[in-house]
């Protein structure tokens, strides 16, 4: 079963820097990108390290995280507009390169790198406490609300943390245009929260009780 899991995550993850690739590289007219370069190191180092602890220490977690497909219709359409905006995002990044638009400080780009990263810290002790946490909303067999680390804070901390990276990106890749596109994110969440906070209410037992202690769905303090 490793095996079959450990192939099926590389060639996951594979065909999908391939396309961030073609995204950024394409439009960009040149391999030379090395916004796009450093993009591609930040997430695919993070990831092959956290997917191989996931296979090691939680198989069934990883698996679930790869082969996932949204069920609901809110749901679907919310994850088919997130990834127009990012093809958007990658391909107005691609294009700004070309055409040196942005002129952005190299302290903007190490810090975008930083808070990058600190996202990605995240989303990985998301992963380490919540072991129902899924790529798709849907009620799990014997799932139980997690109110611990993270989640004593804010309901989705996955997320807050998703937020973090992705508002980050444009930077990191030195187009402030690109940000355009990226700004959308968040909104995007908002929907799919609610969404899947309706589903968890009448589905699985304690949300609502868990929704009392913890007020604060995204953002601390916020919202």
């Amino acid at each position: 079963m490793r095996t079959k899991l450990f192939l099926n995550a590389i060639i996951k993850t594979a065909l999908g820097i391939i396309l961030v690739g073609l995204l950024l590289f394409l439009p960009a007219g040149t391999l030379e990108y090395k916004g796009a370069w450093l993009f591609i190191i930040l997430t695919l180092v993070p990831m092959l390290l956290i997917g191989a602890i996931m296979l090691y220490k939680s198989p069934e977690l990883l698996e679930k995280r790869i082969n996932s497909r949204e069920k609901l219709g809110e749901q679907r359409l919310a994850v088919a507009f997130a990834a127009v905006l990012f093809i958007a995002g990658f391909v107005i990044a691609g294009l700004d390169f070309r055409f040196a638009l942005s002129r952005m400080p190299d302290v903007v780009s190490v810090c975008a790198c930083v808070t990058y990263l600190i996202g990605y810290a995240l989303y990985s002790e998301v992963l380490r406490e919540n072991r129902y946490v899924s790529r798709t909303v849907e009620i799990q067999n014997c799932q139980r609300v997690v109110d611990t680390g993270l989640y004593a804070i804010i309901r989705h901390p996955m997320y807050f943390s998703s937020v973090i990276m992705f508002l980050s990106v444009p930077f990191v890749l030195g187009s402030y245009y690109s940000l355009i596109a990226f700004v959308f994110y968040p909104f995007i969440l908002v929907f799919r929260i609610k969404s899947e906070e309706r589903l968890l209410e009448e589905k699985l037992d304690g949300y609502r009780e868990y929704k009392e202690k913890v007020k604060y769905r995204l953002i601390p303090f916020i919202w």
